[in-house]
């Protein structure tokens, strides 16, 4: 097994483990009243990352790691576990609405709205450019950016409409 085919093992291990975790607290909110928002996106988003672990695993598998670039992404998992950890049983890959539920405001939500989606930004782009795949890094930066913006569209839509709501996946996903 190469280097690349580990990290991208960890990797895949890695978001299978959140849709997992996603998933158990999405049925949990769930029980507790909230409801879904802008859940047509869901699927194209879905897609877009599995299509961009696919393109890793079929023509990054065997190329060399760039340790630097490596490092930038080992390092965004520190923030992206500050973010899963700071939301707790709230997070989850979808925009979840819980009724009467305050905002979350501390931990990196103190300092930005939407840190998961930067941490996930940046991880699109670093991990390809690590195993030197600079086309693969733009395509799905693009594809991503587009995905966010109808996403950031529909959570801050829902948000406004509800007074004192609390969101899972929307602050995080």
């Amino acid at each position: 097994m190469t280097f690349a085919a580990f990290v991208l093992a960890l990797v895949t291990m890695q978001r299978l483990g959140e849709l997992v975790l996603a998933r158990h607290n999405t049925r949990r909110l769930r029980a507790m009243g909230a409801v879904e928002v802008g859940a047509d996106h869901y699927p194209l988003m879905i897609s877009m990352h599995t299509a961009w672990l696919v393109s890793l695993w079929l023509l990054g598998v065997d190329q060399e790691v760039d340790p630097w670039l490596l490092s930038g992404f080992v390092a965004l998992q520190g923030l992206r576990w500050w973010v899963l950890a700071t939301l707790g049983p709230r997070w989850t890959t979808r925009i979840i609405i819980l009724p009467g539920a305050p905002l979350v405001t501390d931990g990196p939500y103190r300092y930005i709205s939407h840190p998961n989606y930067l941490v996930v930004t940046a991880e699109i782009a670093l991990l390809p450019l690590a195993l030197h795949l600079p086309l693969i890094a733009l395509i799905f930066s693009g594809l991503n950016a587009a995905v966010l913006f109808i996403r950031i569209r529909a959570e801050s839509e829902a948000l406004s409409g509800v007074a004192g709501g609390g969101v899972g996946g929307g602050q995080t996903a």
